[in-house]
């Protein structure tokens, strides 16, 4: 029987305590599907130690050093429990250089703005295809090479086109016309730049989590909630799974075309300028929970809470 719930989410205070033993408890479970994509990917203990050690300068420099003063290699290392030879070692370490081609953030902000953007879009909302070049085209019908320059002048439409087909989200059809393959940017499986999103994905969401559970938050929580439903047939898991795309695909489109309008508005503004990210994730995995209670008739438990923005 399904039991659809929202996510409970613990009490947080504005101002509180540290809570090492919640945490760690929360860090194991966490780490779990981190040790499936080491072991999948051959990454073995020494490299993760090493990663660890100095995400763990790297966080207690920039969030916790002393105002006007920075932080000493001692005071880093009593924060952290790192060695204070491993904390100067790896503090006068160069940066690593990111692997990921520019070209990819131009690519995706040439997809985002191609479904979003009613100019470009069939009457059924979805993206309609462009002709590669305005002669290739109609008269006044939008074009690839169009949409490529509303995103960003410094790249060529021909440069983007060939990233996206060699990521595989767009086809050069024989007319001369570039269709999308889906209604998001979604690069081929085991190409650098799917580990290049997951990294920016889980690290936003992660980060958003910890924000939240700070015990001296700086500002107002952020929205961090999911849903959850038990004891599913496979066939109804794989519908709802379909469900939350239709869903996510809709909500897409209408956070992205807010994004345009938020973004040419703050061009006016010269305070801090924010970064934002909104996302969705749909897991389905088996259940853990003894066959005996599977097999028990139960009642439909609806628990709620106020969102919170």
């Amino acid at each position: 029987m399904s039991t659809p719930q929202e996510t409970p989410q613990p009490a947080l205070r504005t101002a509180g305590l540290p809570e090492p033993a919640l945490a760690g408890q929360a860090i194991a479970q966490v780490l779990q599907p981190l040790a499936r994509l080491m072991i999948g990917h051959g990454l073995q203990l020494p490299s993760m130690v090493e990663l660890l050690k100095k995400a763990l300068v790297d966080e207690a420099v920039g969030a916790y050093g002393l105002a006007d003063k920075g932080s000493s290699d001692t005071r880093i290392a009593l924060l952290t429990g790192v060695h204070r030879k491993d904390v100067k070692r790896l503090r006068e370490a160069p940066e690593s250089t990111d692997l990921v081609t520019p070209m990819v953030p131009v690519a995706a902000s040439v997809v985002a703005r191609w479904i979003s953007e009613p100019h470009y879009l069939n009457a059924d909302q979805s993206a309609r295809p462009l002709a590669r070049t305005p002669k290739r085209g109609q008269m006044g019908e939008p074009d690839f090479t169009t949409l490529v320059a509303e995103v960003s002048r410094d790249v060529g439409a021909r440069a983007v086109l060939d990233e996206l087909e060699r990521l595989g989200v767009v086809s050069l059809q024989d007319d001369g016309y570039v269709a999308l393959k889906s209604n998001a940017f979604v690069p081929k499986e085991g190409l650098s730049e799917s580990f290049h999103f997951l990294a920016a994905n889980v690290s936003d969401h992660l980060a958003t989590a910890v924000h939240n559970l700070a015990p001296d938050r700086p500002g107002p929580l952020m929205l961090e909630q999911s849903a959850f439903s038990l004891d599913l047939s496979e066939a109804q898991a794989q519908q709802l799974q379909i469900r939350a795309r239709q869903l996510w695909s809709v909500a897409l489109q209408q956070f992205l075309q807010t994004a345009t309008v938020a973004k040419q508005r703050s061009l006016a503004d010269s305070g801090p300028k924010h970064r934002v990210r909104f996302g969705v994730y749909f897991h389905d995995a088996m259940s853990t929970r003894p066959a005996a209670s599977l097999a028990k008739p139960q009642t439909i438990k609806q628990t709620k809470r106020q969102a919170k923005p």
